[in-house]
């Protein structure tokens, strides 16, 4: 259906705007064979950049169609490969501007959604709300228009579904990059008035990396995850073949499969040691804490509470 989802949108784009009569056929030829293509994508984020007006259906017919696209048209499903993170960012950064709020949630949407994405998408999406936050304008300020510097509460929002979400690092694990970013956003506004989730973001976010628990396995990368995917389609039929011949040409076998092969079961991991060990902040965390504090020659009111924090929680 490419070509007629790509006529239809191509003509929304010619007008600057979008009915609802084509939204649906959009929704209905996108959806028709439960595919967005490439191509398909990309006729939407050009016909995103033409419109004059995003209604908030439009918005989330975007944002889920460009997250479908990249997380499952091609396998493995929930996950983003760093050709997928790269054409990505290149489709929104083709003008030099993050065009809408819409562009930005997709791709919020996706680091959400997927059980990976590569760093690079989630340093991105960071980064462009960094931007804003010094610039005083972009997608999450109010039409655009330059504002003071601040922390917004459509920001806090942002950041704190990106470092905490399921792909990236680690799931619900904060990484040094982003933690620097919290500490980098803190010191620009320590003068201004941010929104009041900001100072809960900063502690969460800032002690969460100094103590989280993040085991080693949490998550596979994407070409694991092939590879995985591939020798499981590729011996399914023959392991179930043998399995069967055995259980056939030796009947009592099933009863016998724990001598044979003894039933001695794994040392189970101790996960509630591993989180123990977690929550110690290390030396190197120590250092790495002191010097964000010192770097600015004084320890303001948001640091005293983040070390109070710390220490309470041993």
């Amino acid at each position: 259906m490419t070509t007629q989802f790509i006529d239809i949108a191509q003509r929304a784009a010619a007008d600057g705007q979008i009915t609802a009569d084509e939204l649906l056929a959009l929704r209905r030829e996108g959806w028709g064979d439960g595919i967005i293509t490439r191509e398909e994508a990309e006729a939407l984020f050009a016909l995103n950049t033409a419109l004059d007006v995003r209604s908030s259906e439009w918005c989330d017919f975007f944002v889920e169609a460009i997250g479908e696209f990249v997380l499952n048209a091609a396998p493995p499903r929930l996950q983003c490969s760093a050709e997928e993170a790269e054409w990505l960012i290149a489709q929104i950064d083709r003008d030099g501007i993050v065009e809408s709020a819409a562009e930005l949630e997709a791709v919020v949407r996706i680091i959400e959604r997927a059980e990976n994405v590569p760093e690079r998408l989630k340093d991105y999406a960071l980064a462009v709300v960094e931007r804003e936050v010094l610039t005083g304008t972009g997608p999450t300020r109010c039409g655009g228009a330059l504002s003071a510097t601040h922390i917004s509460a459509a920001e806090c929002r942002i950041i704190r579904r990106v470092i905490f979400a399921s792909g990236g690092c680690a799931p619900a694990a904060v990484s040094r990059f982003e933690a620097e970013m919290l500490f980098r956003l803190k010191d620009a506004t320590l003068a201004d008035e941010n929104a009041a989730e900001w100072d809960d973001l900063f502690i969460d976010g800032v002690a969460n990396f100094l103590k989280g628990f993040v085991l080693p396995s949490a998550q596979l990368d994407h070409a694991r995850r092939r590879e995985l995917e591939a020798f499981v389609a590729d011996n399914r039929a023959n392991v179930g073949r043998f399995m069967g011949r055995v259980m056939r040409e030796v009947p009592q076998v099933a009863n016998h499969f724990g001598k044979v092969f003894g039933k001695k079961k794994p040392a189970a991991t101790d996960y509630a040691a591993l989180a123990a060990e977690g929550e110690k902040v290390t030396a190197y965390e120590s250092e790495w804490l002191d010097a964000m504090i010192a770097a600015d020659g004084e320890v303001d009111a948001l640091e005293t509470r983040l070390i109070a924090r710390i220490a309470e929680e041993g």
